[in-house]
């Protein structure tokens, strides 16, 4: 707070151009901001980045440290990425894209610590920021296992609980709600990008969201994610080619492994048409 706000510019840029350059041949993929929608008006505490946006604008804050970003890797890909999933940020990225701002991808966080956002809020959210024609992250995904916090509750780190257990009822909640959840995301041809936020149990906000308990025993969501992307989400098939050496399939877009004749070839089916000839 005692900095200048040039002087908090240049830490900005200069941990930009640390933090890319060392890990250039590592991280491919970066936030290079956060949460820029609530930026210029966040004020639960003095800090020197809400007066910093103030001071730039949003868009000319963003163009400069985006510029920082693609110059320290020009081949990382750039995300902005917020919670707010209103029309809001939809006008916010419209803004920076109109100014020259160069995102690849646009993040969207979803802690639904309320329950289930629904199909059709979902729906909207995917509308809302599909029109852009760029990669849809959906960044930080959690379902709680256990009491819903309550809703009139607006910002999640305003919930504090001595403990926050995970029950019976509330894990087979999870489980559904992440099944419906990321099926329609992986369905989606603009969703490139799905994280699971918590991993294990109270790792943030002391809330039950995790794939797994506290002692790392396994949750029922845990098992429908595994039962997706394991077995639902893969192809495969023992296909027969017909006289000219050809056969066609449908399959989910990936890589792939083909054994033709005891002998594997690895393939990539970005194409829609894929040749192997056998000598």
């Amino acid at each position: 707070m005692e900095k200048s706000n040039a002087e908090v510019l240049d830490l900005l840029i200069g941990r930009i151009e640390r933090e890319m350059g060392q890990f250039k041949s590592l991280v491919g993929m970066w936030d290079v901001i956060n949460e820029m929608v609530i930026m210029p008006v966040f004020d639960k505490y003095d800090n020197a980045i809400t007066r910093l946006c103030n001071h730039y604008g949003r868009v000319e804050l963003a163009k400069i440290l985006f510029d920082t970003a693609r110059a320290a890797d020009p081949t990382a890909q750039l995300l902005i990425n917020d919670f707010n999933t209103t029309e809001e940020y939809a006008q916010l990225v419209a803004e920076l894209l109109d100014a020259g701002v160069q995102i690849d991808a646009i993040g969207i966080q979803s802690h639904q610590h309320q329950g289930y956002w629904g199909d059709e809020k979902l729906a909207r959210v995917l509308e809302r920021f599909s029109r852009f024609d760029l990669p849809l992250h959906f960044s930080e995904n959690t379902f709680i296992s256990g009491q819903l916090m309550p809703p009139e509750i607006v910002d999640l780190n305003d919930h504090h609980v001595d403990v926050w257990p995970t029950t019976e009822e509330g894990e087979e909640r999870q489980a559904c709600d992440v099944e419906r959840f990321y099926t329609h995301l992986f369905a989606h041809p603009k969703v490139e990008v799905i994280t699971t936020w918590e991993f294990q149990d109270n790792a943030w906000l002391k809330a039950p969201a995790g794939m797994v308990r506290v002692d790392n025993s396994t949750k029922p969501a845990y098992w429908v994610l595994d039962d997706l992307i394991n077995k639902q989400w893969k192809t495969k098939e023992e296909l027969i080619t017909d006289e000219h050496g050809v056969v066609q399939f449908k399959g989910f877009k990936g890589a792939y492994a083909v054994e033709l004749n005891g002998k594997l070839h690895e393939v990539d089916s970005k194409t829609a048409v894929v040749t192997i000839q056998e000598m």
